[in-house]
Formats: structure tokens, C-alpha cells, sequence
């Protein structure tokens, strides 16, 4: 079955880097990115891990846990972090989970059911392993993402949408394309002008159906 938006997630136990854990109870009431990679030691995964080190008091200001997930054991992923630490100047002070039996990989549906890792094999034959997925308290998926092997991801674009779930999911209101953290929001269809207007204050009218207001945070 596809992991589709607003399903639980799927819970399970798990090795990591940081001594083993219980997903949905390592999430507990905090928000949680869990992003995902087809091997250790491989160029673009390495720069994408620097890059989420390199943002550790970013994730910590929206009350948010990141984890890794790579097709690895836990003793590649900790000679593998030295590498990260090196080339990003910061330390990996996440976990990153061993998933080399792929159980995990196949709950979050980015491997099929009958995947396996046969005798030499490369990345390639884990490429589809190169997800992001944000995930609210409620252990509810509120967004996904899928890279191919060839674009390291923005983890920039990654706390931008991660600021407009957490900011919908407190103030009730809707995000336009390229948002930024304080720009205006749309007001929810499910609301009247009048309401709008009695809740947020000035409203511009551009369509009945678009309705922008001040960020209201």
C-alpha cells in the first residue's frame, strides 16, 4: 500500500548510529523528518547529510527530530560520519538508521515487496531510496518527497514547507506558492470573508475563492 498524506506512519524498532529505537516513540509530541538514502559513502548523500548537520539549532527552533535512514549497517554509517563531519563542519547529532534487511524501506513504500540486496551491489539497485518525509505529532504524514540520485535535495525548501505545515497546522490558515516565513496566507475556503475578517482582520479579496490576509502568527 502507498504511504499517502495523513496516514500514520508506520511504526518499527530499529539499529541506529545512536543505540536502538522505537519510531513513533522516538518521535513522542515532536515533529520529525525522516529522509532517506540508497548507500553510505556516495557523493550527493554525503553533501545532503552535511547539510542537515549543518542545521541542527534550525530543526531544534521548530521542535523537530531528524533522522536518517540509509540501506546500510550501523557500522558503515559510523565510519561514514566521520566523512559527513569532515566535509560539513558540523556534527551529525542525529541518528541514522540501519536498514541493510530494507524492512523500513518497504514499510514507506520506497522499495517493492520482493526488493532485495543482491551480491555487489550499487547504489542503483536502492536508487528509489531517496525520500523525505515530515511527519506531525499525531505520527501523521503531512508531506513527501522523492529525489533521484542525481539532485541532492534543498533542505532550505525542506524548513520552508516544514514552517507552513507547522504554521496551517496552529493558525488554520493556507500557504501560496514560494511562501516565506511572515508573508501573507490565504484564508481556507471553509471560511466566509466576514468570518475572515472577524478572525484575522484585513482581508484582500482577489477571488471569492482567493483571500489573502496578514500572517497572523
Amino acid at each position: 500500500m502507498a504511504l499517502r498524506i495523513n496516514d500514520t506512519v508506520p511504526d518499527f524498532t530499529a539499529r541506529t548510529s545512536q543505540g536502538d529505537i522505537s519510531f513513533h516513540d522516538w518521535i513522542g509530541d515532536s515533529w520529525a523528518i525522516l529522509f532517506s538514502h540508497p548507500k553510505d559513502f556516495t557523493p550527493v548523500c554525503t553533501t545532503e547529510f552535511g547539510a542537515v548537520a549543518q542545521l541542527s539549532e534550525e530543526w531544534k527552533k521548530r521542535g523537530t527530530k531528524v533522522i536518517g535512514v540509509s540501506v546500510d549497517g550501523v557500522d558503515e554509517h559510523m565510519k561514514w560520519i566521520g566523512d559527513i563531519e569532515s566535509y560539513a563542519g558540523a556534527d551529525v547529532d542525529f541518528p541514522i538508521i540501519a536498514d541493510d534487511g530494507l524492512k523500513i524501506s518497504k514499510a514507506f513504500d520506497m522499495l517493492p515487496a520482493e526488493a532485495y540486496l543482491p551480491d555487489g551491489r550499487t547504489p542503483a539497485d536502492s536508487a528509489t531510496v531517496r525520500a523525505v518525509f515530515i511527519i506531525g505529532p499525531d505520527k501523521q504524514l503531512k508531506l513527501s518527497m522523492t529525489y533521484p540520485m542525481t539532485v541532492g535535495r534543498n533542505f532550505a525548501e525542506v524548513l520552508r514547507a516544514l514552517d507552513a505545515l507547522q504554521a496551517s497546522a496552529k493558525l488554520g490558515v493556507a500557504m501560496p506558492a514560494n511562501w516565506e516565513m511572515g508573508q501573507d496566507v490565504i484564508v481556507p475556503t471553509s471560511v466566509s470573508t466576514e468570518a475572515a475578517r472577524e478572525k484575522y482582520g484585513a482581508v484582500e479579496e482577489i477571488f471569492p475563492y482567493l483571500r489573502k490576509t496578514a500572517y497572523p502568527g
